[in-house]
C-alpha cells in the first residue's frame, strides 16, 4: 500500500487560486474584523473552512443536471431522487430542503416546545442553534473519552448510554420530543459512531417512546469506518451498512452538501405519517413545494447521483487516506491534534498549542487568524466562540478548544496539504508569539459566523 493513496479520478476542470502577500492578508483580516468568515474567497489560498458544499462534482452529476426537470410540482427530478432515497435510507417519507439547517428548523418547529430537551452524542452548531431558537435545551451525552484529545479509540463519537438513560429518567420522557445522534460526530473531531452504539441508543429511545433522528451529514464516511473497524462488517458494503444504520431510526436530517457530494441541498425524512403531514405544511410555508423544497430540479438530480457517488468504496478509501496523510504531515510539524484522525477534517488542539493564552483570550480564534496570516489558509474555530456560552459577560467554556481544517471533497491534492503542513510548522515555531483575542460584537445565536474581534 503506497503511503499516499492516489486519487480515484482525473482532473478535468481547474479553478485558479492565488496567494496574496502578507500585508494584503493583514489588511483583509482587519477589514473582516478578524473573523475569517468575513474574508473574500478570492483572498484565500487554501480554503479549509468547511467541507459543506465546497467539493467538486463528478461528470455523472454534471451530466444529470442537464436533464433536470424544473417543473414547480411533480418534477421527474424529484422522483429520481425519491428512488435513491428509498434505496439507501429506507424511510417512508422525505422532503428535500435547501440545506441541512432548513431540515433542522422544520423538525424543531413541528416537534419542539420551549423548555423541552433534546439529547445527542454532540449537537453541531446549526442543530444546537435551531433547538435554542425554539426555546429548547440541547444536551450532549457523548462518552467522556471524546474530550480527551490524545486518547485513541475506534469509535470516539459513541454516546454514553448509561448517561442517556439516567438523563431521560431525570428530565422525564414527556419533556423530550425527540433524540438525535450525529454521524460522524463533527463537533467532537469528526469521530465515527459504532453500529453497536447506534443500536443501543435506538433501543433506549424506543423503550421510552422517544422518536430517534439521525443527523446524517457524513453517514457514508461513518459507514466506511464501521466497515474498517467494527467486528463483523468487513465484508459488508457501505450501502449495506448504511441501510442497517437507518433501519434503527425513526427519521433523519441531512445536509447533503457533505456526503451527498453536492453544492446545495438536504432533506428531512420520517416514518411517521402524521409527523410528515406537519413537516410538509411547514416546508410549503418556509422552503417550497414538497417535490422541490427550495431546490432547482437540476440540484435534485445532482443529489440523486451524488448520494450513490458518496458510497463508492474507492472514493471512501481515498477520502479517509487523504485526511490521514494530511494529519500525518501536520503531526510531524509538531501540532497537537484530536486523535485518531476523523474522516472529513483534521482538528487542531488550539489550547494544547497555545498554553500561554487563557480560555478568555480565545486561543481557537487566535489560531484560526494565525493560519490565514502565515499562509492564506482559512479554517474555522470550534471552541469557545462556536460552542461556549456567554452569560452576563462571563464565559462558560466548552470542554474542547479546537480549530477545524475541513477537507472539501475531490478538491485539493497532496501538494496542497504539504503546503498546509509547512505553514503549520512555522506557526508551531512561533506559537509563543501568538496573541490572544477578544470579541467586540456577536449576535445571540451562531455567533461565530458574524462575530467581530480584536487583539487583547
Amino acid at each position: 500500500m503506497p503511503k499516499y493513496l492516489p486519487e480515484p479520478f482525473r482532473i478535468k476542470v481547474v479553478e485558479p487560486i492565488q496567494l496574496i502577500n502578507q500585508a494584503e492578508r493583514e489588511k483583509a483580516l482587519k477589514a473582516a474584523g478578524y473573523n475569517v468568515f468575513g474574508l473574500r474567497a478570492q483572498d484565500v489560498y487554501i480554503d479549509l473552512m468547511t467541507d459543506s458544499g465546497t467539493g467538486a462534482m463528478s461528470q455523472a452529476q454534471w451530466s444529470a443536471m442537464m436533464s433536470g426537470d424544473e417543473s414547480y410540482a411533480g418534477a421527474r427530478s424529484f422522483y429520481r431522487l425519491k428512488e435513491v432515497m428509498e434505496d439507501i435510507f429506507g424511510f417512508k417519507h422525505f422532503v428535500p430542503t435547501h440545506q441541512g439547517r432548513a431540515a433542522e428548523n422544520i423538525l424543531a418547529a413541528v416537534l419542539l416546545k420551549a423548555g423541552q430537551f433534546v439529547p445527542s452524542n454532540m449537537h453541531f452548531d446549526t442543530t444546537e442553534g435551531n433547538i435554542l431558537a425554539r426555546g429548547g435545551v440541547p444536551t450532549n451525552l457523548v462518552k467522556q473519552v471524546a474530550y480527551e484529545p490524545q486518547t485513541v479509540v475506534d469509535f470516539k463519537g459513541d454516546m454514553d448510554t448509561d448517561a442517556l438513560k439516567a438523563w431521560i429518567e431525570e428530565k422525564g420522557p414527556a419533556n423530550i420530543p425527540f433524540g438525535m445522534m450525529t454521524i460522524t460526530n463533527n463537533a467532537g473531531g469528526g469521530q465515527p459512531v459504532s453500529l453497536a452504539n447506534l443500536r443501543a441508543v435506538s433501543e433506549i429511545y424506543r423503550s421510552y417512546n422517544i422518536p430517534f433522528f439521525i443527523d446524517a451529514c457524513r453517514y457514508a464516511e461513518n459507514a466506511y469506518f464501521i466497515k474498517l473497524r467494527e467486528p463483523g462488517y468487513a465484508d459488508k458494503t457501505p450501502l449495506e451498512i448504511a441501510r442497517e444504520i437507518f433501519a434503527l431510526a425513526d427519521g433523519a436530517t441531512m445536509s447533503a452538501k457533505k456526503d451527498g457530494m453536492v453544492n446545495i441541498g438536504g432533506f428531512l425524512a420520517t416514518n411517521d405519517d402524521k409527523l410528515f403531514e406537519r413537516v410538509r405544511a411547514e416546508l410549503i410555508l418556509r422552503e417550497g413545494f414538497p417535490t422541490y423544497g427550495g431546490l432547482a430540479g437540476r440540484d435534485l438530480d445532482a443529489l440523486a447521483v451524488g448520494l450513490r457517488d458518496g458510497l463508492q468504496e474507492d472514493y471512501l478509501a481515498y477520502r479517509l487516506a487523504q485526511t490521514a496523510y494530511a494529519a500525518d504531515r501536520i503531526r510531524q510539524a509538531g501540532m497537537p491534534l484530536i486523535e485518531p484522525t476523523g474522516g472529513h477534517a483534521i482538528y487542531l488542539d488550539a489550547a494544547g498549542l497555545l498554553p500561554h493564552l487563557s480560555r478568555e483570550q480565545l486561543p481557537g480564534q487566535a489560531l484560526s487568524v494565525a493560519l490565514y496570516q502565515y499562509g492564506g489558509i482559512r479554517a474555522v474555530e470550534m471552541g469557545t466562540i462556536a460552542f461556549g456560552q456567554l452569560v452576563d459577560g462571563q464565559w462558560k467554556f466548552p470542554p474542547l478548544e479546537l480549530v477545524r481544517l475541513a477537507i472539501p471533497r475531490r478538491t485539493y491534492t497532496q501538494s496542497h496539504f504539504d503546503y498546509v503542513a509547512e505553514v503549520i510548522g512555522e506557526i508551531k515555531a512561533d506559537a509563543g508569539k501568538i496573541r490572544g483575542m477578544k470579541m467586540t460584537y456577536a449576535p445571540e445565536l451562531l455567533r461565530h459566523f458574524t462575530a467581530q474581534f480584536e487583539y487583547v
